[in-house]
């Protein structure tokens, strides 16, 4: 069993491939060709909390596990197995991995549902995760001008010197204007905007939480989507609370997997992509890494996983 450390996973896994890998991790999972576990959760009375999720794609398999305390971080690393032999093959730390593959399924999903000549985007939220949620955008359409809101003033400004393309917005509502993509990345409890501030046309990646108590966007905004995507519908269905504080159980008929490969209907629709993070993606993004560091001799030893 070998270690592969955070620069190494960053060094060895572009978005644009995290991408490609997905949309093929995804194909597989709506053909029955892949498996993807739900998070479960450990809450201790202390705060601290252990979160795993597990999933399996061709010839491997493999579970993260990540530890988070709201007053002391959070620690994530994941393990990739053999699917053959159920021998164990990497433990990679996974804090960019999960930042990479959270981004890339939002790629995906802009890929796949954003109208093909969107060139503006805005950014709600400043964080890590906006900027790889951004990078993933970047990716897949031409991009020439992106507004950023932050709750903090100094933090937008900071995020948007990133890209020379970009400028920090005093409020939401400015920051959404002619927005062809809108990002949320925040840690908002409630709808960061009224429904109204979207225009026909728009794609969304709600990207800022996966807790059924917190919420990004407003019912009102759910409720006008044209279609509604999200990493894997069971899940959702636990974790997902722009969808679980909105819809009523029958209108849960109108969510759609992304392994679905699910298209733009119209140009006038209102398109959402909520994501969650799924096991699967881990592993096909896990797996790609663990390939390319065996082959440049990039990964380190880990003797108390070592077989014998």
């Amino acid at each position: 069993m070998v270690h592969i450390d955070e620069a190494t996973v960053r060094q060895l896994l572009p978005m644009n491939k995290a991408i490609d890998l997905l949309a093929g991790a995804f194909r597989d999972f709506g053909a029955g060709a892949a498996q993807s576990q739900p998070r479960r959760r450990l809450s201790l009375p202390s705060g601290a909390v252990l979160h795993q999720m597990a999933g399996a794609h061709g010839a491997y398999f493999g579970t993260k596990i990540y530890s988070t305390h709201p007053k002391h971080g959070a620690w994530f690393v994941f393990l990739l197995y053999d699917a053959e032999t159920a021998m164990p093959l990497a433990l990679l730390d996974a804090n960019w991995l999960g930042q990479i593959r959270t981004g890339a399924a939002s790629g995906l999903a802009t890929r796949w549902l954003a109208r093909p000549e969107a060139q503006t985007v805005a950014v709600l939220g400043s964080g890590f995760q906006a900027a790889s949620q951004l990078e993933a955008v970047l990716a897949v359409r031409p991009i020439r001008a992106i507004s950023v809101w932050s709750r903090s003033r100094d933090k937008a400004q900071a995020f948007a010197r990133n890209y020379p393309n970009a400028a920090a917005m005093p409020t939401v509502e400015a920051a959404l204007v002619d927005a062809d993509i809108v990002i949320t990345a925040t840690t908002a409890k409630d709808p960061l905007f009224p429904a109204e501030l979207i225009r026909p046309g728009t794609h969304i990646n709600a990207a800022g939480s996966n807790s059924p108590s917190r919420r990004e966007l407003p019912p009102e905004l759910i409720y006008r989507a044209g279609q509604i995507v999200v990493d894997d519908v069971d899940q959702a269905r636990s974790e997902a609370g722009d969808l679980l504080l909105s819809l009523a159980p029958e209108d849960w008929n109108r969510v759609t997997p992304l392994a679905g490969e699910p298209r733009r209907e119209s140009a006038e629709a209102i398109t959402i992509f909520k994501s969650i993070g799924i096991g699967l993606e881990d592993v096909a993004a896990g797996a790609w890494v663990y390939e390319q560091a065996l082959a440049q001799g990039r990964v380190g030893p880990l003797p108390l996983f070592a077989a014998g």
